[in-house]
């Protein structure tokens, strides 16, 4: 893994630090900048979104948390019981889990799951925050679900959030603009800055419902739209088959 800057990490420890207004900024090649308060990270159950809610209401089993941030989601699903193991590929992010009392943690990228959790087998992969992004392109798409189904317990099931970004590519007149030989839409480069420092530039994927069903039908899952909010949210489970 790199040691280059880690913009969460460091915002996190010094949240934890006492500096209550640290604040991460978040580049894109679709939008202007945009502020994200590391506070947002410490969010407890009733200051989540819907859809953050009624995901870990639909956990169930071992679970295994991708993307864990500060352990927001891996604190509440321990609360209620469920044996839980947090992933995030920051190190910052990891120690502040640890210093919050997350009980099972690791640091490495999504797509190193199968060499270090040969033998772990879980219920549920939960994947919130528009988690299906940490896949960043369609082709990472591919790959996690096919990295992810030895994973699962027969009929365990992936809980994950994602977007569809296409409203901003519309036009004045509601049609949409985008070149259709190009990369698929919801392709987002992102970089984060934090205290003059900027980390690297990564990929971060915004998957329509259509291309969801699509990918995870191929890689052998039943797929049910569990939910979906007024900004083109939506709450997916994919089931293991077989």
């Amino acid at each position: 893994m790199s040691d280059t800057f880690d913009p969460i990490g460091a915002a996190l420890l010094d949240f934890v630090g006492g500096h209550a207004k640290a604040t991460i900024t978040v580049h894109s090649n679709v939008a202007e900048d945009e502020p994200l308060p590391a506070q947002y990270f410490f969010r407890t159950l009733w200051e989540m979104p819907e859809l953050e809610r009624a995901a870990l209401d639909e956990c169930r089993g071992r679970v295994l948390d991708l993307g864990a941030g500060a352990g927001a989601h891996a604190l509440e699903l321990q609360n209620r019981g469920f044996s839980v193991k947090a992933v995030d590929v920051s190190a910052g992010a990891v120690q502040v889990m640890q210093q919050r009392g997350v009980q099972e943690v690791a640091r490495h990228d999504i797509f190193e799951l199968s060499t270090r959790s040969t033998d772990e087998r879980y219920d549920t992969i939960l994947m919130l925050m528009n988690g299906l992004g940490l896949t960043g392109t369609l082709e990472g798409l591919e790959k996690f679900l096919q990295l992810a189904h030895p994973l699962l317990n027969p009929g365990g099931q992936i809980l994950a959030t994602s977007s569809d970004i296409s409203y901003l590519y519309e036009d004045e007149d509601g049609a949409l603009v985008f070149d259709l030989n190009g990369p698929y839409y919801g392709e987002v480069e992102y970089q984060m800055s934090y205290q003059e420092q900027t980390g690297p530039m990564f990929h971060w994927l915004f998957a329509d419902p259509t291309i969801v069903q699509d990918y995870a039908e191929a890689a052998g899952y039943e797929v049910e739209f569990v939910d979906e909010d007024d900004q083109q949210q939506f709450l997916v489970r994919l089931t293991r088959i077989g």
